[in-house]
């Protein structure tokens, strides 16, 4: 086989794979196809849905004889030394390639969707933080940090990003998202999966598509989204993300739409994501997402036929396991149900990937590229990292008297169950909040600073007491005489109330933990009226996984400060906060609603979703998506938009507009410009108006920077009645605003010409450019 031109590097990788291909027997094939997680619990609680009823215990030897497709997390299973498996995973792609004819290791995968899923990794903060940064760049930098720790113990795969949009914040998952805007959504995952790419690891876009737009924002519940909704809000991130990042995996979502299980539509997965937009990876299940085809959704009536349907629909490998593409797959062709092409279609595309990463070569070594000495995955480089996306997150929803930042040598009571708490960091995707509650002796494994003990750090001379309250989703109330008593003996009050992340009903948010309302967990609303009732100015500090509803307290609080579980810097970033060390700069990637009720509801509703006459029922937010505030001001400059309805431009044209920023206080600080399109007639209900650039510029005490947007106007593309995406000539409003519900500009224009069909190549993203201003 050495001499096989498989084995040649200077041959074309689809020579090699055609030639390897009509080597191999289908047993070898197939072997291609699947995954094995080795150690996953087939009893009790898991890791992944249904877990113990998906699972089975397999002889290793006989699984690898022809060969393995893939290695399920053989670091995010269970606590294991970074060293020790970057050893273990050496040895067990030895015995694969030793016990396989050709000698292919397997592809291993692992979970990152907030740093590496692994124990003593660096736990970020969550994609809800990232997009409240507005940083794309920033982003990439932690993905690449994330993808070079993935190599340096030999996983070659990492699944995420997840670039659902959030249609509904009761839904659990929220936590795992980006915000609810598409734009948002596409540009700072696109970023994650160039970081990512650009450290040699296959990104994995999830969750194609439509998971997030769950009926009733139930876990895996049917997906109830019209044509229109899933061709422009739910699937540009994705297509972006293709395009623009490179993305060289993509998974297969839970979730049926309109009757058609997403793992069992050729439609989706091989028209739309092959032959349209020209996608040429690798299509993979999520975790035992073709068993549902027979077990949830009732579509298939055996495993073969599970596997037949998303074979047929486009999924190549089958994750975690091999329920259906091992044995019942085999036997189906054998016997005539299924055709051998379909093997040999996935195969070419499993094995292509694995010579882009070459692992058909034959100098690879299962050793690790970090060698065989000590690992260290939550390096100082990477902490450093985590407190920078950390500080940018952090969004400062109020502060009308300007009680923030606190007084250096005030009394300040801290209050709440989040407070002193280190998982209160933590989405359920981190390793701690996602493994370790099955391994409860063993310790987190990296240091993760409180916000109490962050505070008591950042004000040495304050005076600093602690009082519980209560528990975070718990009914009982016996703590609050002494939170406020502790409260009444302060100067300020900071109560820090929120979520705890967790799997499948064991925490308030996370995969499978999905609220009826938007009111805060258990009593902690409670807690907070009566720390308000104290006459103490209570600063409400909040480290959720979603938005909450905050009118019941609009007005009665001395300030408000959101994080979305900002990870292990989390604590010293919200106390930097607080302390004025750090000027808040977050904005917020989801709208926080005044009522817990009246969901589901983003900003980018059309006219009918807006607050009228015709209900009694006010949507509108409390704070809009975009809105921040600042401990620092700015003034909007010199902008050169026309405000008069006089320029025109055609409908394939262009249009430049900027606006001078300056930083007017007296501290550095960073202001988030938000570009929004406003289309006031359409052939179709539009959103009233939705985000299409933006741009984060940091300026320093008198600083001024000049930002300018290049809109195209196919930005202002949708999908028409009859289901083409379309720009139609007419009006157009460019709003340049701090969020969306606070324009500072407007441009009016006139598209003129043919209505137009823009093409595979059309414009995705607004062109932006900073300079320097007097």
């Amino acid at each position: 086989m050495t001499t096989a031109p498989w084995r040649d590097p200077a041959l074309p990788a689809a020579a090699r794979v055609d030639d390897l291909l009509a080597r191999m027997t289908l047993e070898e094939k197939t072997a291609q196809l699947y995954g094995v997680w080795v150690g996953a619990a087939t009893d009790g609680d898991g890791v992944a849905p249904l877990q113990h009823e998906m699972t089975a215990d397999h002889d290793w030897d006989e699984l690898i004889a022809h060969g393995l497709g893939q290695l399920t997390r053989p670091f995010g299973t269970a606590p294991v030394d970074p060293a020790l498996g970057a050893r273990a995973l050496a040895l067990a792609q030895r015995r694969i390639t030793a016990a396989g004819r050709f000698g292919i290791p397997a592809l291993a995968h692992e979970e990152c969707l907030a740093g590496f899923t692994a124990w003593r990794a660096t736990a970020y903060p969550v994609p809800l933080a990232w997009g409240a940064t507005f940083d794309p760049g920033l982003v990439e930098e932690m993905a690449r940090h994330i993808g070079r720790d993935l190599r340096s113990v030999g996983v070659h795969q990492g699944l995420a990003p997840v670039l659902d949009v959030v249609r509904d914040a009761r839904w659990g998952r929220v936590e795992e998202t980006i915000g609810e805007d598409p734009y948002l959504v596409g540009t700072i995952g696109t970023a994650y999966v160039r970081g990512l790419e650009s450290a040699g690891i296959v990104a994995t876009l999830k969750h194609f598509a439509g998971y997030a737009s769950s009926a009733g924002a139930r876990n895996l519940a049917p997906v109830r989204a019209g044509v229109r909704e899933f061709a422009d809000v739910t699937l540009p991130p994705f297509e972006m993300a293709l395009r623009e990042g490179g993305a060289r995996s993509v998974m297969a979502a839970y979730t049926e739409t309109d009757g058609v299980p997403a793992s069992a539509d050729p439609a989706l997965l091989t028209g739309l994501l092959r032959d349209e937009w020209g996608f040429t990876g690798t299509v993979v299940a999520d975790y035992f997402g073709i068993g549902f085809l027979e077990s949830l959704h009732r579509v298939a009536g055996t495993p073969a036929e599970a596997a037949h349907q998303a074979l047929a629909a486009g999924i190549d490998v089958e994750l975690p396991t091999l329920k259906c593409y091992g044995k019942p797959l085999l036997d189906a062709v054998r016997e005539g149900r299924v055709a051998e092409e379909l093997v040999d279609l996935a195969a070419r595309r499993v094995l292509l990937q694995k010579c882009e990463l070459g692992l058909l070569d034959e100098d690879w070594t299962a050793e690790a590229p970090g060698g065989t000495g000590p690992v260290d995955l939550d390096s100082p480089a990477n902490r450093a990292l985590a407190r920078r996306l950390a500080e940018e997150s952090v969004v400062l929803l109020d502060n009308p008297d300007g009680l923030l930042p606190l007084a250096p040598d005030t009394r300040i009571a801290v209050v709440g169950p989040r407070a002193a708490d280190a998982l209160a960091m933590l989405g359920c995707y981190s390793f701690p909040s996602h493994v370790l509650p099955h391994h409860p002796e063993v310790p987190a494994g990296i240091d993760i600073p409180t916000v109490l003990d962050a505070l008591r750090a950042e004000l040495p001379d304050a005076k600093v007491t602690f009082a519980e309250g209560c528990d975070t989703s718990d009914p009982d109330t016996s703590g609050f005489e002494e939170a406020v008593a502790r409260a009444a003996e302060a100067d300020v009050c900071v109560a820090v109330l929120g979520d705890r992340a967790g799997l499948f009903g064991r925490g308030t948010s996370g995969e499978g933990c999905d609220a009826s309302d938007l009111r805060l967990p258990g009593v902690q609303g409670a807690l907070l009226d009566a720390l308000v009732a104290t006459g103490v100015p209570v600063v409400l500090v909040l480290l959720t996984g979603r938005p909450y509803a905050l009118g019941r307290w609009h007005g009665r609080l001395g300030a408000a400060v959101q994080a979305f579980f900002p990870g292990e810097e989390g604590g010293p970033a919200v106390a930097g906060v607080l302390s004025g060390r750090v000027t808040p700069s977050g904005r917020l990637p989801v709208s926080v609603p005044r009522l817990p009720g009246g969901q589901p509801w983003t900003y980018l509703q059309p006219p009918l979703g807006l607050a009228g006459e015709v209900s009694n029922l006010d949507p509108t937010p409390l704070y809009a998506f975009g809105h921040g505030r600042s401990y620092t001001t700015f003034a909007w400059e010199d902008f050169t938009g026309d405000a008069d309805a006089g320029t025109e431009i055609a409908t394939d044209g262009s249009y430049d507009l900027s606006v001078t920023v300056r930083n007017t206080g007296d501290r550095p600080g960073a202001e988030v410009v938000q570009l929004y399109l406003h289309d006031p007639v359409a052939s179709v209900t539009r959103p009233d108006l939705r985000l299409v650039g933006y741009q984060r510029v940091a300026l320093a005490p008198g600083q001024a920077r000049r930002v300018t947007f290049r809109f195209h106007a196919d930005l202002a593309a949708f999908t028409d009645r009859a289901g083409r995406r379309v720009v139609e000539p007419g009006d157009l409003e460019l709003r340049v605003a701090a969020s969306s519900a606070d324009v500072r500009h407007t441009a009016r224009l006139t598209l003129n010409g043919p209505r137009r069909e823009p093409g595979p190549e059309r414009r995705l993203r607004c062109g932006t450019e900073v300079s320097e201003a007097p």
